[in-house]
């Protein structure tokens, strides 16, 4: 992992942080262009453009994970309430069976 020390803070570089989010929203399948596109502007903020460039090139960047974000799956997450109507709904068949 590549690390900047920026006032004390350790930042993976755009590169990397990217690509993991990309991972974990599970999009390179089903969207590759935008998922390289995000990576090729990623790099472009890394790089040693000015100012402006890397303004133009966050702004767009910004936009491509706000579709990639949109393109996700729907994480099954359950909570306690959803495992007690999950329950519920199986005695409510298991009764019906009886």
């Amino acid at each position: 992992m590549t690390v900047c020390d920026c006032l004390g803070v350790i930042m993976a570089s755009n590169v990397e942080a990217i690509d993991d989010e990309i991972d974990r929203l599970r999009v390179a399948d089903t969207a590759p262009g935008l998922a390289q596109l995000a990576l090729t502007l990623a790099r472009l903020m890394d790089g040693e453009d000015g100012a402006t460039a890397k303004a133009n090139t966050a702004r767009e960047l910004r936009a491509v994970m706000a579709d990639l974000r949109k393109l996700a799956p729907v994480a099954a997450e359950t909570d306690r309430v959803d495992e007690l109507a999950q329950k519920r709904q199986d005695g409510r068949l298991r009764a019906r069976r009886a």
